[in-house]
């Protein structure tokens, strides 16, 4: 099983829904088009900001057939009782299957003894990951940003069934902690905000962070809607810009990595070749073999040192070249979300990774509070505005 499993091959028995075993080639997963689509549809509403018992209402509503029924329908067998009611667990479970990028993950779990028959979640170091064994269902940069929203749950107020838009992505400046929405029954939208979670009516132990979501919602959009003018504009002057900002200076610290790295490199594969030597040595009695021990013990050290500092390196050279990549992921979402008019909770988690509120500043005899808003694959962009100014704007607008 082992051997199996690192060869590439799929050690669980049968696929997970959304597939099905090619009937030419066992070994072989192949789409299953119908459960697919609502693989699809599950990761698309999770993105726009419902949580798996949403999710489960929503399927149970439109009458989808459940996992097990889909099975029974597709094999022949016998319906179970409930056809259409899907259970939470199902849906968070399908969120959560890498599987669905197009990869095999094998090695997820383990036992502690063949006589046991309880399996134990495996490390994700211990895992084996193939990519593209299989058509890929879901996007690897979909799957990536269903996963941080799930980290970031969103529940609704206790005091009203409304769920704030930016819930989850919204983070004080000064503790890092969340800022929860705030709402009520006998409150109106306009009245709905946010609010540091360590902030307590003073006896908390963090200032307050205060922010309507109306200003929110404005200023995110018209963050939107001048990014989105610069890359309509020039887009590749758009990408200078955000190379400019983000990438050069970490650029001259990628250049002076890579050259370290092949340096490394070249001296782990030079004391491969000095070990063959000295080994030769010591059995041919050229060198004592206490000399022998010591210098294998020294190389080994050595080599160790530089293994470590090659695969650290190697990974933070990697994840730069990979967010050159992203760029072109972000361009996408602007191209897909030219000419919206209002925000929804899909285009916001599209768009947006979080936003960091700071505490209003009053130094200048008028309250001022800076907003720092993180764009999902490119980071943070110079930006100036700040939410007192979109705030009287917009109450003029309203009066």
């Amino acid at each position: 099983m082992r051997a199996k499993g690192n060869s590439g091959e799929h050690l669980c028995t049968n696929p997970p829904y959304g597939y099905k075993k090619d009937p030419e080639d066992k070994k072989r997963w192949i789409v299953d088009e119908e459960a697919a689509a609502v693989v699809k549809r599950i990761f698309a509403l999770c993105v726009d900001g419902k949580g798996p018992m949403q999710i489960a209402k929503l399927l149970t509503a439109d009458k989808i057939l459940t996992v097990k029924a889909h099975y029974a329908k597709r094999d022949g067998k016998p319906m179970p009782d409930n056809p259409y009611r899907w259970d939470y667990k199902s849906v968070a479970g399908i969120l959560e299957r890498p599987e669905y990028t197009g990869c095999t993950v094998n090695f997820k779990t383990y036992s502690k003894s063949h006589k046991l028959k309880k399996r134990l979640n495996n490390a994700p170091e211990n895992m084996r990951i193939f990519p593209n064994t299989q058509p890929a269902i879901i996007g690897e940069k979909v799957f990536e940003r269903v996963q941080e929203l799930r980290e970031n749950k969103r529940r609704p107020a206790k005091q009203a069934e409304r769920q704030g838009l930016f819930s989850g992505l919204l983070y004080c400046a000064d503790c890092g902690s969340k800022l929860h929405f705030a709402t009520g029954k006998n409150m109106t939208p306009e009245q709905d905000c946010y609010r540091c979670a360590r902030y307590k009516s003073n006896t908390g132990d963090c200032t307050m962070h205060y922010i309507r979501e109306e200003t929110l919602k404005l200023f995110v959009l018209r963050r939107i809607f001048a990014v989105t003018a610069m890359f309509i504009d020039n887009a590749d002057d758009f990408r200078m810009v955000v190379q400019k900002q983000r990438f050069e200076e970490m650029e001259k610290a990628v250049k002076r990595r890579k050259k370290e790295l092949e340096q490394a490199k070249k001296r782990v594969a030079e004391l491969d070749r000095i070990f063959k030597r000295i080994y030769e040595d010591d059995i041919t009695g050229a060198i004592s073999n206490e000399r022998f021990l010591k210098l294998s013990a020294e190389y080994e050290a050595e080599q160790k040192e530089l293994t470590e500092f090659v695969n650290t390196e190697q990974s933070a050279v990697d994840a730069y070249e990979q967010d050159r990549a992203d760029f072109d992921s972000f361009a996408a979402i602007i191209r897909k979300y030219v000419g919206i008019k209002e925000l929804t909770p899909t285009i916001v988690n599209e768009f947006v990774k979080k936003i960091i509120v700071h505490a209003p500043d009053k130094s200048s005899g008028r309250r001022r509070q800076k907003i720092q808003l993180v764009w999902n694959f490119i980071g943070e962009l110079e930006q100036d505005e700040d939410a007192q100014t979109i705030e009287r704007q917009r109450k003029s607008r309203t009066a």
